[in-house]
């Protein structure tokens, strides 16, 4: 970090300046963060002691929870906070590795969501082969090289922050630590730097949805070979599957595909994937999974009968 001493310390302009407007976003985002964490939280623990749900689609959803809790709280805490503070400060060592754990995160979660679509290729379109094929270990390993291609990937990007000086100012026209917003403050052109972050988080992002896209079309077509009853719960479950992608991938193909020399931050659009759609998921996936829901009810329903004994 030699390059970067002469700025210690760096000011958020935040979301808004109207501190009115400020408590009312407190009011409205402290709920939405608390929601995620138990929400998702919930569905980590249904999984882990319903024995119904076993199967590898559950288990790679409970570790896409575990993912949201994390990549929530990479964010969300800090900026609650801060929407309370007139003056909000961040260490530099604190910006790097704000940066360092919403990307690990946030790309853990991309090759997980692959690794679900692959598991439902392989449900639909191969059953009877569906048990060998996604056997105990080869799950355990998928979730082992999400969480190794987001390190990876991390590792890329803070290995760029770091060579970068910082020489003032210090202002830094968001409300949380990204690439972009940060590269702007550097006393050095950046321009090569922002094409390598193009290429490892832009076109990452592309190159997963369209895999993604991709493997949902060869479903649906595969689809017209099994009865209305297995159409109709297959098309549930990869509705749900589908819905979590677009609201992912919509915003981080649409702030990270953009050359950071014509970059115009959307705060509103990086509050949607880094607040909000954390929140959607457990909702949607309990929403149109019966069940999850049949899990969920009897754990509370265990919880009740023993809280009376």
């Amino acid at each position: 970090m030699a390059s970067t001493k002469n700025v210690t310390k760096l000011i958020f302009t935040g979301l808004f300046e109207d501190p009115e407007v400020q408590r009312v976003c407190f009011v409205v985002f402290l709920p939405v963060y608390l929601a995620t964490v138990v929400g998702n939280g919930l569905i980590v623990l249904t999984v882990k002691v319903s024995q119904s749900l076993h199967s590898p689609m559950y288990f790679f959803l409970s570790y896409l929870s575990l993912v949201e809790i994390s990549y929530s709280s990479t964010v969300a805490p800090k900026f609650i906070a801060d929407l309370l503070s007139k003056v909000k400060t961040i260490s530099l060592e604190g910006c790097v590795a704000q940066i360092f754990f919403s990307h690990f995160f946030g790309v853990a979660e991309i090759f997980l969501l692959v690794v679900m679509a692959y598991d439902r290729y392989v449900a639909i379109c191969k059953p009877l082969h569906y048990m060998n094929i996604m056997s105990h270990q080869l799950c355990h390993r998928l979730v082992a090289g999400s969480w190794l291609g987001g390190f990876v990937h991390s590792i890329i990007q803070i290995l760029i922050t770091i060579q970068l000086p910082f020489c003032g100012p210090n202002v830094i026209d968001h409300y949380f630590c990204d690439l972009h917003p940060l590269f702007k403050l550097a006393c050095t052109d950046t321009s090569v730097e922002g094409l390598i972050v193009l290429a490892n988080s832009g076109l990452l992002s592309i190159f997963s949805f369209l895999i993604l896209v991709s493997s949902y079309i060869v479903i649906l077509v595969n689809l017209r070979n099994h009865s209305a009853e297995g159409r109709r719960k297959a098309l549930s479950t990869c509705a749900s599957h589908i819905t979590v992608v677009v609201l992912f991938f919509g915003p981080a193909i649409f702030l990270y595909m953009r050359p950071s020399s014509t970059f115009t931050e959307d705060k509103l659009v990086a509050v949607f994937y880094t607040v909000v759609t954390p929140m959607l998921n457990p909702i949607i996936y309990t929403l149109r999974n019966a069940e999850v829901k049949i899990a969920m009810r009897r754990l509370w329903d265990k919880k009740e009968n023993s809280g009376m004994e």
